[in-house]
């Protein structure tokens, strides 16, 4: 009887350990698997450390990665389909960037450009009909003052219509693994077919970033255009920048961000912060209010940032 309790002793510990050693590389397999390149997340990983949890948010939703190695922190209906804006700005212009062969040729507007533009109220950057202006300066329009005009500009110039250029967006989105993203625009102006979602934008976000003429256009507090046919220059401010008076958070700093704003997506903003040596993005909207309320899109990314470096 007493080898017997022995021998079933020891084959209890025995599945035991070997149960534990199992958990625990399916545990990794798991984290691999939720946390890849360039594709979509399903598996939610959050860093226990962060004193901010996703319920604290004004934003509906949210994600926050760790640019390295797109390890999640935060995540808030990361999965669920939402419009995107001015946020759209990010692939009009990275698609811009990688098609454009000369940063330094002009691209002539014409009237049509702005009639519709006018109609929908869009926000624009300050261009002119029939202006001669050049192509990097289109792209901080398009960026920093978030620039309908420009965005028409570009696509017009780069595949001869808007929709065409949109065609070059979805491909791109398709390429990148956004599987939950559908353009219909350039500008992000609101429409039912035109939508992603937190972690699809995550995903084109850190491409983008990895483009050093976009991650120099993301960063810029402000920027000045060359004198063109029409005037003298125009100064550009960062949307975000304009609104965010201090840039430091613990630890570190907001690099940069793209702020996005309709009546129908609420306030969102995509951003890159620095703390320690590690860079982080943060891509939230849903949050009440407007260009002129309370900025929660702004104040959810200050509380998280913050929430890292504590």
């Amino acid at each position: 009887m007493k080898k017997w309790w022995k021998f079933l002793l020891l084959l209890f510990l025995c599945i035991t350990f070997a149960s534990t050693i199992l958990f625990m590389e399916l545990k990794e397999d798991i984290l691999r698997i939720g946390v890849h390149e360039y594709g979509q997340s399903d598996y939610k990983v959050e860093d226990p450390s962060l004193s901010i949890s996703s319920n604290d948010l004004h934003s509906t939703n949210a994600m926050l990665t760790r640019l390295n190695d797109t390890t999640i922190f935060l995540e808030k209906n990361s999965a669920e389909k939402l419009y995107p804006a001015s946020l759209t700005k990010i692939m009009t212009a990275i698609v811009a960037i990688e098609n454009l062969s000369n940063l330094q040729e002009e691209i002539r507007f014409t009237h049509y450009t702005f009639s519709e533009l006018y109609t929908a109220n869009a926000s624009m950057a300050g261009f002119q009909p029939n202006e001669s202006v050049r192509a990097i300066d289109l792209l901080y329009g398009v960026m920093l003052p978030s620039g309908a005009e420009a965005c028409i500009g570009l696509a017009d110039h780069i595949a001869g219509s808007e929709q065409s250029f949109v065609k070059m967006m979805n491909q791109k989105a398709a390429d990148l693994g956004m599987s939950h993203s559908h353009f219909v625009n350039t500008t992000g102006l609101h429409d039912e077919n035109h939508y992603t979602t937190v972690e699809d934008l995550t995903t084109l976000l850190k491409y983008a970033l990895e483009n050093d003429i976009f991650r120099e256009i993301f960063t810029a507090p402000r920027h000045s255009t060359q004198p063109t046919n029409t005037h003298d220059g125009i100064t550009f401010y960062s949307t975000m920048f304009e609104k965010l008076s201090n840039p430091t958070i613990a630890g570190g700093e907001i690099l940069g961000g793209k702020t996005g704003y309709t009546g129908e997506a609420g306030l969102s903003l995509a951003s890159l912060a620095k703390v320690g040596n590690q860079e982080y993005i943060l891509i939230s909207a849903g949050a009440k209010g407007d260009p002129y309320s309370e900025q929660y899109n702004i104040i959810d990314a200050l509380a998280i940032y913050n929430s890292i470096g504590k």
